[in-house]
């Protein structure tokens, strides 16, 4: 296994523009606020393979069908037919990966009942099923990554128990993901903990993601950042881009209370969620590695008459995002397979490109990659406010059990959708810069000796 050490940085020239209310303190001169590749995952990337993927598509592709009301009794995962042949696939899979690497993964399953509702005539039971990667700091391992994909597929008919719904790209393609991700990271070592997940019962009505979310919510987990993998097949149309996949994340959060809306819409924070800074970081690292795919920014919750996983997390006041690709063929999407007036309706193997599947499996790996070997972002980041002045200073706690070597302030421009400068300010805890607060938007973010940076935390203004 490879392990993360971390090493000594070079102290950078000292910026005149900037006082630190910590004196002699190391400061580092403004730059652009990229992300540093690390070699080690750079070369764990490489490891995500298409033609894995594409094995895995296929065998999801081959239980006929995976909706969550199809057979699950012993009889029919015997036969390979039916979600719940699926689930033991997919749990087996996960174990396989743990021998791997002498049982580094707990693998389990989230298991409950349905209630009949919409798209559930019956009581059904629903299981997730998930391989956590427990961090090696014993403080930072509570802190927890996620990606997950949903392994239910459906045709045409939602309540179709019987007819094929491959589920080729909607969501094998999203599980497969998750799948690679577990399969590579798990030969690495992390300060933090990563959890694989595949949820059942998106198609549903979220029910799986939904029950994930609420138990992590329920046992407190410290839950950083959810990574939701949904048609990302990059299907073969004509008219599709397979160099980028779109991150669509929340503006205002949706566990926002009455209070938080009126700070939001008093400080124009409508673009400053934490789903946003995790976009915003998912791009960064799309600058920062060589994924094959660069992430396209949409900053709106999902799309127009859609929705997704990330959505079960986010209200519950969980950072999530969606991946999904450039342009959806709506053919190849919750249709019976079949052929009318020369147009191929149904969600097959054949329209997936699992190269593509493969960057985008890149993409999530080391953006998961990069925020567990990273620090916890610091707590309790303030703007104080309680005179009038030009200059900004911006207060934070350290982040909570180390390994923090220094932090950073960011700021971009109100109307920029990403982050335009950074600057160093060393260990210090506080910072005023010759900037005024009513003209841009700041952050702090936390970055070891290693050069690797947590995810950056918008100011609670202070009196």
């Amino acid at each position: 296994m490879l392990h993360f050490f971390r090493g000594t940085r070079c102290a950078a020239a000292l910026a005149a523009f900037l006082s630190v209310a910590m004196g002699g303190a190391a400061q580092s001169a403004k730059s652009e606020p990229t992300i540093a590749a690390d070699p080690q995952i750079a070369a764990a990337l490489r490891q995500i393979s298409a033609q894995r993927i594409q094995a895995n598509i296929e065998k999801l592709v081959g239980f006929g069908t995976r909706l969550t009301l199809s057979a699950q009794d012993p009889a029919s995962i015997a036969a390979g037919r039916g979600i719940g042949a699926a689930r033991e696939w997919i749990k087996s899979e996960f174990e396989r990966y743990s021998k791997d690497c002498g049982g580094c993964l707990e693998v389990k399953t989230d298991s409950f009942t349905e209630e009949p509702a919409d798209r559930i005539p019956k009581a059904t039971e629903i299981t997730n099923v998930y391989a956590v990667l427990k961090g090696t700091d014993s403080a930072n391992a509570k802190r927890i990554m996620l990606v997950t994909g949903h392994y239910d597929s459906r045709n045409s008919d939602t309540l179709d128990v019987n007819g094929d719904a491959p589920g080729a790209n909607d969501d094998g393609s999203g599980t497969a993901v998750s799948l690679e991700c577990a399969r590579v990271l798990s030969k690495l070592k992390f300060p933090a903990t990563i959890v694989f997940l595949a949820v059942a019962g998106e198609e549903q009505g979220l029910n799986g993601s939904h029950h994930f979310a609420k138990m992590a919510k329920d046992q407190g987990w410290d839950l950083e950042a959810v990574l939701n993998n949904d048609i990302v097949g990059g299907d073969k149309s004509k008219e599709q881009d397979h160099s980028v996949v779109r991150v669509f994340s929340e503006g205002v959060p949706a566990a926002a209370t009455e209070q938080d809306i009126r700070r939001i819409r008093g400080l124009g924070g409508e673009s400053d969620s934490g789903s946003r800074q995790l976009a915003r970081y998912i791009a960064d690292v799309g600058r920062a590695y060589d994924t094959g795919v660069k992430p396209m920014l949409v900053f709106r919750l999902d799309r127009f008459l859609r929705g997704g996983d990330h959505y079960s997390f986010n209200q519950l006041g969980f950072w999530a995002v969606r991946f999904t690709e450039f342009r959806e063929d709506f053919h190849h999407q919750h249709q019976n397979v079949r052929t009318e007036s020369g147009i191929e309706y149904g969600d097959v193997p054949k329209f997936v490109d699992y190269d593509y599947v493969a960057h985008v499996a890149r993409l999530n790996a080391a953006t998961l990659a990069s925020l567990a070997a990273a620090p916890a972002p610091p707590a309790n980041v303030h703007i104080l406010t309680k005179d009038l002045e030009n200059d900004s200073t911006l207060t934070w706690e350290a982040s909570p059990d180390g390994p923090a070597a220094e932090y950073e302030v960011l700021w971009r421009a109100t109307t920029s959708p990403e982050w335009e400068h950074a600057q160093g300010v060393g260990s210090a805890t506080q910072a005023t810069l010759k900037l005024s607060k009513d003209n841009v938007i700041f952050a702090v973010r936390a970055v070891d000796h290693a050069g690797h940076r947590s995810l950056p935390v918008v100011p609670v203004p202070e009196r």
